[in-house]
């Protein structure tokens, strides 16, 4: 299995205790995965962080490793943007994690897969 790339979803479930996904995530990370975020996903869980969670979310620096966005994750997230915007109500920060996904070949763990149409996409599903 190759490293993951998390969601912001799956990254506030670990955070707020949510057994099932901290469970997955330390067997991943005793098995040796590298766990990725995006800066995307950054952005996402400072804003909606809770004041008693400012330690926990210093960690996850030493624990995840952030994935750039580079020009190339930019204009694949333009291409989903354009195919899948309207038909399926994707927004500009699920297309960049979804575009740096494909670009790193990454799986990407997500809790709300209907937010991930892109069939090239590939899924990390632990808890289905």
């Amino acid at each position: 299995m190759a490293d993951i790339l998390l969601d912001s979803d799956v990254i506030i479930a670990w955070l707020r205790g949510y057994q099932p996904v901290t469970a997955v995530i330390l067997s991943l990370l005793e098995s040796g995965k590298s766990l990725l975020w995006t800066p995307v996903s950054i952005a996402e869980i400072f804003a909606g962080a809770r004041k008693n969670e400012s330690a926990r979310l210093e960690l996850l620096f030493q624990i995840l490793e952030t994935l750039p966005i580079s020009e190339t994750i930019g204009k694949k997230a333009g291409h989903y943007l354009q195919k899948y915007s309207k038909s399926h109500g994707l927004e500009v920060g699920d297309a960049l994690i979804a575009a740096s996904a494909g670009v790193a070949g990454l799986s990407l763990w997500t809790i709300n897969k209907k937010h991930y149409p892109m069939p090239e996409i590939r899924l990390f599903s632990p808890l289905v």
